[in-house]
């Protein structure tokens, strides 16, 4: 996906060191179906699930941050390679925090995409903030970049592919191996 960001773009993305997503609104395109019984059901991307896949088989660090509690998004996650999914999370700054910490990093090292009013201040402490075509304007507003693509349809394919390819991991000997 060629997006054609600026070059300072391009120099940002290539000092981070990890990257953390919200769930609802990002892999999802927001839409929670209410089934008989209580059951909410979601759709996701393969397309992201794919880059997903290849930036943790290439040791990208990932997590997910989200505030909805959900055993099919820790099931999803993981079985893509996602090991940090954090669900129930009420103030996503401090897990944000926590998560740095573990890794050794600094904040301004993280990449972090969400969607809606409760990710701004994970946004602002972030060191490139991010978010799909169909963000809130709140959220927009504060963005370094925003995608050309809506939550749940390859927004986070988008930024991963973008970093990837900056630093030279994208379509490598293991990207067919799925």
């Amino acid at each position: 996906m060629d997006t054609n960001p600026s070059p300072h773009f391009k120099q940002r993305l290539a000092k981070i060191e990890a990257f953390v997503f919200d769930n609802d609104g990002v892999f999802t395109n927001g839409t929670v179906y209410l089934m008989p019984g209580g059951e909410q059901v979601r759709t996701a991307s393969t397309k992201d699930g794919y880059a997903v896949q290849h930036a943790a088989k290439n040791g990208v660090k990932m997590a997910m941050i989200t505030g909805g509690r959900s055993d099919e998004v820790i099931r999803r996650m993981n079985g893509l390679g996602v090991t940090e999914v954090i669900t129930g999370a009420a103030v996503k700054l401090g897990e944000l925090e926590s998560l740095a910490e573990k890794w050794n990093i600094s904040l301004d090292q993280i990449c972090y995409m969400g969607d809606d009013i409760p990710d701004i201040p994970v946004l602002q402490a972030s060191g490139l903030a991010c978010c799909p075509n169909d963000a809130v304007p709140e959220v927009r507003a504060v963005c370094d970049y925003i995608s050309p693509i809506a939550g749940g349809h390859g927004c986070v394919r988008d930024i991963l592919e973008q970093a990837m390819k900056v630093k030279g991991l994208w379509m490598n000997e293991l990207a067919h191996a799925w």
